[in-house]
């Protein structure tokens, strides 16, 4: 992993963190499966993010993306190009 990937992984771990006090957290560059992607080209990465929060209990997938891009604010047009998002209320909680 470049030091470019590891200090935006950094960056979007703070930031998540910050915002939504994770029980769960996993950060995934995925930008190696995208070479020559525009965004890869113009310098963006690709990310996964697996998430589990007590904030997305009793809301809509959609609404958690919403939250999660919301978190990542100005990174989404900075450092982001493709977010996969798995955003749920942790497992011994109903969703």
């Amino acid at each position: 992993m470049s030091k470019q990937s590891s200090e935006r992984i950094e960056r979007v771990r703070a930031r998540l963190e910050q915002a939504l006090q994770p029980v769960t957290l996993e950060i995934t560059d995925d930008s190696h499966k995208h070479v020559g992607h525009p965004g890869a080209r113009t310098g963006m990465s690709h990310f996964s993010v697996r998430i589990r929060a007590e904030s997305f209990r009793e809301t809509a997938p959609l609404v958690r993306h919403r939250i999660v891009y919301e978190a990542l604010g100005d990174m989404m047009q900075t450092d982001i190009h493709a977010l996969r998002i798995d955003a749920a209320p942790p497992a011994n909680s109903p969703q």
